[in-house]
């Protein structure tokens, strides 16, 4: 099971950026795909964005279009979501994921998960 470890999380004001990271220990067998999942306090995991390992393909879920952008580097094996004109609605928990299925956009499609940073977006 691939390992992640995510950072860059914290309090930002409505307008403002942030850029998390993902690391990704190694790549193990059947992981096509690397995505960002955010949960809030009351509400279920939802998708953000994905990307393919070989970095050739990303979607995003319609919320965050236009203002996230997901990219690797596949030298540092690491993944990184481009947060820009954050709302408070994007205050959650973003958790980084590891994943067989491309173009996967529920929690099942990725089997492996970092332990999550708390993004909170200030009004």
């Amino acid at each position: 099971q691939v390992q992640l470890v995510e950072s860059g999380g914290g309090l930002v004001q409505a307008g403002g950026s942030l850029r998390l990271s993902c690391a990704a220990s190694r790549r193990t067998f059947g992981v096509n795909a690397m995505g960002w999942l955010r949960q809030a306090p009351g509400k279920e995991r939802e998708f953000v964005a994905g990307i393919a390992w070989n970095g050739g393909s990303t979607w995003y879920t319609e919320p965050v279009k236009g203002r996230f952008t997901i990219s690797r580097d596949n030298v540092k094996n690491t993944v990184y979501l481009q947060m820009n004109s954050l709302k408070p609605e994007d205050t959650a928990v973003y958790y980084c994921a590891a994943g067989s299925r491309i173009y996967g956009i529920i929690a099942s499609d990725f089997g492996s998960w970092g332990q999550g940073t708390q993004v909170t977006v200030s009004s």
